[in-house]
């Protein structure tokens, strides 16, 4: 019994550090390119619209990968699916480093792919392990997707230009973390032979064919999750080039971008344990998003370069707050780890549907106007959305609920 007992804490304490690593992986793959997003618009010679379709490529997959998910590791259990997508990201940040037309875009699409399934899974795999603990590793979770994210925004151009390596390596030296999560999880797959398979009370794929994407209230949750993702993905691909336009050099246009994400720290960890000691999160969505307009609105007016900063923090704090309850609310909105899973796959499907469309239309806008205003009031009015549609995820029900 003892020795079950510690078999036991063995594998919480290696799913634990797994879904930490898994974390890890889940932004700077991405957010790595914005900084250096010229130099790869410039090397290639794409215009404005077509790198912007670069960046939207991954929401784009994971709109497509999403809804799959579930019924992959219904088929062949959570940790295999994870180890799965794992290497298909460690596949796509190695091929998207040569610098021809096909690997870049090919990469990038299993770049976000891989992502798609390590995204979908992990609520309920937190759910499904962690069911005392949901708020406290959403928090960790996200906090330390913050963290590699602001590293992803700040080290490219120093390794680009400071270290003279070209962008192919400040974004090649994210396949480290995917390597060694993959390596984490196979341990996780090792200890798992043996056992029965997965608690989490998955049915037939079907049984209940459709029931999600006819759940009025899981489509408020997914239109938050993508909207508030658009804005975040908008901010993650043009920051850097509105700050350029605004007198900046790069290497601190990338910091400003590292900013932005590095006060997403200390909220990504703080925002889930207060939100979850109310039934009812409408009022804090109400708030965050207030204060994220504020911010917008310092960022268009540019009256001085402190307040262009603290409205840059703002922002970030607005945009940390927003992805932390999205994914909150993928947990507590659900009733079981099964529920919960499909609910991720279903409002991150629809989410990034809509994400994905953000940063290539704030590119055109630009490419049309030549300035940034007009991009920037559209980010006000898709927050007003956010706002709308958090407000009513925000409510104490369940989604699937009778």
């Amino acid at each position: 019994m003892k020795q079950e007992n510690n078999n036991i804490q063995h594998r919480q304490i290696l799913l634990f550090i797994g879904i930490i690593l898994v974390a890890f992986n889940l932004r700077p793959a991405i957010t790595s390119v914005g900084p250096v997003i010229g130099m790869v618009r410039d090397d290639i010679g794409f215009p404005n619209w077509a790198i912007a379709f670069l960046t939207s490529l991954p929401l784009i997959a994971f709109a497509i990968m999403s809804p799959l998910v579930p019924r992959i590791a219904n088929r062949w259990t959570n940790e295999i699916t994870l180890t799965i997508g794992l290497l298909i990201l460690i596949s796509g940040i190695s091929l998207r480093t040569i610098s021809l037309s096909f690997f870049l875009f090919t990469g990038t699409l299993l770049v976000g792919l891989g992502i798609a399934v390590l995204n979908v899974l992990l609520p309920g795999v937190i759910k499904e392990n962690f069911p005392a603990k949901v708020a406290l590793m959403t928090s960790l979770y996200t906090t330390s997707m913050s963290l590699f994210a602001t590293a992803g925004s700040a080290v490219s151009v120093p390794i680009a230009e400071g270290m003279k390596l070209g962008w192919q390596w400040a974004l090649f030296i994210w396949v480290l973390p995917a390597v060694i999560a993959f390596i984490v999880w196979l341990f996780i797959l090792k200890g798992k032979k043996g056992e029965k398979e997965s608690s989490m009370p998955y049915l037939e794929y079907g049984q209940r064919s459709g029931g999600i994407w006819k759940d009025g209230f899981a489509w408020k949750i997914a239109l938050f999750m993508g909207l508030q993702s658009s804005l975040f993905y908008i901010l993650i691909s043009w920051l850097p080039e509105i700050m350029i336009d605004d007198g900046l050099n790069p290497t601190n246009a990338g910091f400003v971008l590292a900013l932005f994400q590095l006060v997403a720290i200390p909220v990504s960890f703080t925002i889930p344990m207060f939100a979850i000691r109310f039934k009812r999160q409408s009022l804090i969505v109400l708030f965050v998003n207030i204060f994220f307009i504020i911010g917008m609105i310092g960022l268009i007016l540019q009256t001085s370069w402190t307040i262009t900063l603290i409205s840059v923090m703002i922002i970030g704090i607005g945009s940390s707050a927003n992805f932390a309850l999205s994914l909150l609310f993928l947990s507590i909105r659900a009733q079981n780890a099964k529920d919960a899973s499909e609910l991720s796959g279903m409002a991150q499907s629809v989410g990034y549907i809509v994400a994905a469309f953000g940063p290539i239309v704030a590119g055109y806008l630009y490419d049309v106007t030549h300035n940034w205003t007009i991009p920037l009031v559209g980010v006000i009015i898709i927050l007003i959305a956010v706002l709308l549609f958090g407000y009513q995820a925000g409510k104490d029900r369940y989604v699937l609920q009778k």
